[in-house]
């Protein structure tokens, strides 16, 4: 069964940097586009970053030059390095990977506190 298992969120202050990386089974990250998805309460969960298969990736207008996404084929993990932190970002963040016949699979999510 697809397993998408994230880690590394936690409290960081504003101006910090969080890595978060997402490690699958199941599938393979070389056949699928992956993605970062973030929730805060009382808002839509919103794409953050996402990459493809090919390695094109793009970003949310709110973290482009402060987050990037990438992944490891070798090790079957995807990243989403996270700088210059603020408040705002504040979130549940889920991985998320789009098979190419448009299966989809979700993370359970990690918590990414920025604050003071």
């Amino acid at each position: 069964q697809v397993q998408l298992v994230e880690s590394g969120g936690g409290l960081v202050q504003p101006g910090g940097s969080l890595r978060l990386s997402c490690a699958a089974s199941g599938i393979f990250l070389r056949t699928n586009t992956m993605g970062w998805y973030r929730q805060a309460p009382g808002k839509q969960r919103e794409l953050v970053a996402a990459i493809t298969s090919a390695g094109s990736t793009n970003y949310a207008d709110s973290t482009k030059g402060r987050f990037t996404i990438s992944r490891d084929n070798a090790k079957n993990t995807v990243y989403l390095q996270m700088n210059s932190l603020k408040p705002e970002d504040t979130a549940v963040y889920y991985c998320h990977a789009m098979m190419s016949t448009g299966a989809r699979y979700w993370g359970q999510g990690t918590q990414v506190n920025v604050s003071s």
